[in-house]
């Protein structure tokens, strides 16, 4: 799926999305968008908690045209250059600390 038309499906600020932790808990996240590199997507979410103050990025692995699913990323390095295209998209909209 494209990144445009993602966004187009998940009208994007303010959707939520539900996923499961490695113990099998619930957890609702806030989509923030989709940052591409090196020819994968990766999506940017946030814990839907007041308190949270870290994003989470995963890859983006399209399974069929309405299905995808979301993996964790490994390689801090990568994790690391994601967050840095995130931040530079949004510099000035969103405080990083």
């Amino acid at each position: 799926m494209a990144n445009e038309e993602l966004m187009e499906e998940m009208d994007t600020e303010g959707t939520l999305i539900t996923l499961e932790d490695e113990e099998g808990n619930e957890v609702e996240f806030e989509f923030l968008d989709v940052v591409e590199y090196e020819g994968e997507e990766y999506v940017v979410l946030i814990e839907n908690d007041e308190e949270a103050d870290e994003v989470v990025i995963l890859k983006i692995n399209p399974i069929d045209d309405d299905t995808e699913e979301y993996t964790s990323i490994e390689d801090e390095d990568l994790l690391e250059k994601l967050f840095e295209i995130f931040k530079q998209k949004y510099e000035g909209e969103i405080n990083f600390e």
